[in-house]
């Protein structure tokens, strides 16, 4: 049997300036009562509506600015599906917008830059983060550094793919 995994890119697929586009995603209502409920930030600007559009800074709720760090990191994963082998850092991070129920957000990441580890069998590699949302306007934005093993070697026996 025959078994095909999604590529997985090493470190050494990669070159500074390189950038990927993720999926999008929705944030949904609900998604904001969980990450409430998982964080236990119960703030009315995120959970109460007639608070919100009252006496809130944007006249509705908003999502958390940790939830859209959290999307912007899991949308990130796969694009590019990289064989990461621990999330270092957020060397910084600006909220630069809200995120509304019903926003549909996307990452673009770009490789600032690599540094090879260990012989070679590792990088640090450093990525410019831009959470967008349907618009096409930044959202939030940041530096990362995640690190990240070579290409992955064939198995012996196996063709190279």
């Amino acid at each position: 049997m025959t078994r095909h995994r999604a590529t997985v890119l090493g470190y050494n697929d990669l070159a500074v300036g390189d950038e990927w586009e993720s999926a999008g995603r929705t944030v949904t209502e609900a998604d904001v009562a969980a990450f409430a409920g998982l964080s236990g930030d119960f703030n009315p600007l995120h959970m109460d509506h007639a608070w919100a559009a009252a006496e809130g800074p944007f006249g509705r709720p908003v999502a958390h600015g940790l939830l859209g760090l959290a999307l912007a990191s899991g949308l990130a994963s796969a694009a590019p599906r990289m064989d990461t082998l621990a999330f270092l850092a957020v060397l910084e991070w600006r909220f630069l917008l809200p995120i509304a129920f019903g926003d549909t957000v996307r990452v673009l990441s770009t490789v600032e830059s690599i540094e090879p580890q260990a012989r070679g069998r590792r990088a640090v590699v450093a990525w410019r983060r831009r959470l967008l949302n349907q618009e096409g306007r930044v959202v939030q934005e940041g530096l990362t550094q995640s690190l990240i093993r070579s290409r992955p070697q064939t198995e012996p026996g196996a063709s190279p793919a």
